[in-house]
This record gives structure tokens, sequence and C-alpha cells, in this order.
């Protein structure tokens, strides 16, 4: 008989907590008890798993007594104070917060691009989840990488309001709504009107005038790739539910031809190429929403280089861009290195 595992999904009343527990009914992982954690107001509510009901159990350090494996969801500064407390109780966390990332301590895991990183777990007892629009470029671009080598990456991406949670996607709906009413739309959890507008912004400015949100993907994608790669991104929200876009131009070492990149990609794990102009078939965000594969098309040569080339990269934010990203690696987790 197959060991069972006991799992805890932290922020499991959440979007990204819902798909988690939704991941590893599909997958069948094999959970043996598992337990919902979330903040006090959301203490008392009752969710189901694989058609039986769990109570909602108030997030404490006491938490994670008997967890082997605790899926966090919850937001950095939960991350960062509980996480320490479910490793030292013997769990491995997988957190989808921006907060273990860029510790050199904490391994930053894609399951198709590094899932040797994986193995570094035992030093702080985390694995950190990476940011939703760097999981999808890094899937798109390793094999590109490793054949011909990437030196520069230059990304704008179009980002699905269900990226910044459940309050976004009502507003969202709430301001469509409004609109069509005649009337004013209120406007709470963005700067601006998101219904049909874009924003570019996401997440604070820095000093050097790019946004958080951006600079993750600079720094994040060094980690993963483990090359010193020159990236540059400009992150913009649109009024989308579900699915991010991304317009991806890379420069490489050597010469990459689009007949070449579509053979790479065509056979890359988490991949679906869909790229046939003639018949105006390429990515796009309500294709990618509610699956797992990374969508790329629009492959063509950047006229402008030597060695240059355009991709569109779409996947499902919530799924691949973070609770089934973390769902593979626990799976990779029990296979190869828990016992």
């Amino acid at each position: 008989m197959a060991k069972l595992w006991n799992v805890a999904v932290v922020g499991a009343t959440g979007a990204v907590g819902g798909q988690m527990i939704e991941c590893l009914e599909e997958r069948n992982f094999p959970v043996g008890k598992i337990r919902y954690l979330a903040s006090a107001r959301s203490a008392g509510e009752v969710l189901e798993f694989k058609g039986k009901p769990v109570m909602v159990e108030e997030l404490t350090r006491d938490s994670f007594e008997g967890i082997d494996i605790a899926l966090f969801s919850a937001g950095g500064d939960r991350s960062r104070d509980f996480c320490p407390a479910a490793a030292a109780a013997g769990a491995v966390c997988i957190d989808n917060s921006s907060a273990w990332r860029m510790d050199p301590d904490v391994p930053l895991v894609v399951p198709e691009v590094n899932p040797h990183a994986i193995a570094d777990y035992r030093k702080k007892g985390i694995i950190a989840n990476p940011n939703c629009s760097t999981i999808q470029m890094v899937v798109a671009l390793k094999p590109l990488h490793d054949h011909a080598v990437i030196r520069r990456i230059v990304v704008s991406t179009y980002q699905a309001v269900s990226g910044t949670g459940k309050k976004a996607i009502e507003e969202l709906q709430k301001q469509v709504v409004t609109l069509f009413q005649g009337k004013s739309p209120e406007v709470a959890t963005y700067p601006h009107q998101i219904a049909f507008n874009c924003l570019p912004q996401i997440d604070s400015f820095g000093d050097n005038g790019y946004t958080k949100e951006e600079m993750k993907m600079v720094h994040e994608t060094r980690k993963i790739l483990e090359a010193n790669i020159g990236v540059t991104a400009t992150a913009v929200r649109v009024p989308v539910f579900y699915g991010h876009s991304e317009s991806v131009n890379i420069e490489t070492e050597n010469k990459l031809t689009v007949a070449t990149a579509r053979e790479l990609l065509a056979k890359a794990p988490g991949v679906e190429l869909v790229d046939d102009p003639a018949t105006s078939s390429y990515p796009m965000a309500i294709d990618a929403a509610g699956q797992d594969l990374t969508l790329v098309g629009r492959i063509r040569e950047d006229e402008s280089i030597a060695n240059g080339l355009n991709l569109w990269v779409v996947a499902d934010n919530i799924r691949k861009g973070a609770a089934t990203n973390a769902v593979q690696i626990a799976e990779i987790l029990i296979e190869k290195y828990l016992r």
C-alpha cells in the first residue's frame, strides 16, 4: 500500500488555497489527513476534500503537529511568521508568497525547469514557489536556453486580476456591471478602474522606477535558470479574470531559428505549442484558463538583431502559476526525498 501523507493547506479559503485543494484532488495526491488553516475570521467555515467536510481551523504556531507537507498561500507576512514553526514541527513548507524566494538557503523551484533544486529543502525545511509570471516564462524558455544560451530577456506581462485574489475578481465583475448601467464604478483594489482598462503597475514602485513585480521576474529568473541573464520587465494588469499573457523577446548566444524553437517547444515538458498564423492559432488566456500547460506561440525572429526571437506565452496563473506548481513540487518531494 502506498504511503499517505498528512497535508496542511494554509490560506485554504483564498483563491490559490482553494485551487491547491482542487489540484490535490485532481492529481490524486496520496493524502492521509488534511488540515485547512486560515485566519481567525475564517475559522469554523466548512470546506470539502474529496466530498468529505473539513472544518477550517485558525492558523497558529501549533497547527503543524503531525503534518508532513504544508502548502502555504496566505501572504508573505504569515509565511515569514509560520513557515519556520511548521518546519520546526517536521513539515516541509512549499510557500507561494515572495517571502522566501530569494533566500539563498531556500530552493526556488519550477519542476519542469530545475527539479534538482528541491534537494536543498533540507537547509530550512522550506521550498519557494516562484512568481506566477516567472513560472510560465521559464517553462517556455528553459528548452531554448539549454539549446542556444539566452543572454537577454525583455518581457511585458498582461496579468489577470485573479493574481490579486478574490477581491480583485469581484471588483472587476462589479465594475463591468456598474459601467453597463451607466454609473461610475467603485475603485478599491487597484489605484484606478480595471474594467476596460490596462494598468501599467503591479505592486509598488521602487527607487529604480520598476515595480516589485517586475523586479521579481528579474531576480527569480536568474536564480531558477542559474544564469546571470540580462532581464528587463514591464508588468501590466489587464481586465481578464484568469490567465496571464506575456510578450517575451530573447537574445541568444547561438542562432536559434523559428523552426528549431518550435521543434524544441513541441516536445518540452509542460508546454503546448499553439502556433499556426495561417489559421489565427495562437495562445489566448481563455484557452489557458483551467488547465496546467503553458501555451506558446507567435514565434518569430526578431529582425532587429542577429540572434533574437519573439514569443507569446500564456498560462493559468492560479493553476500552473501557483497551485499546480506547488503540488508538482510536493509530488517530487515524496517520490525522491521523503520516506
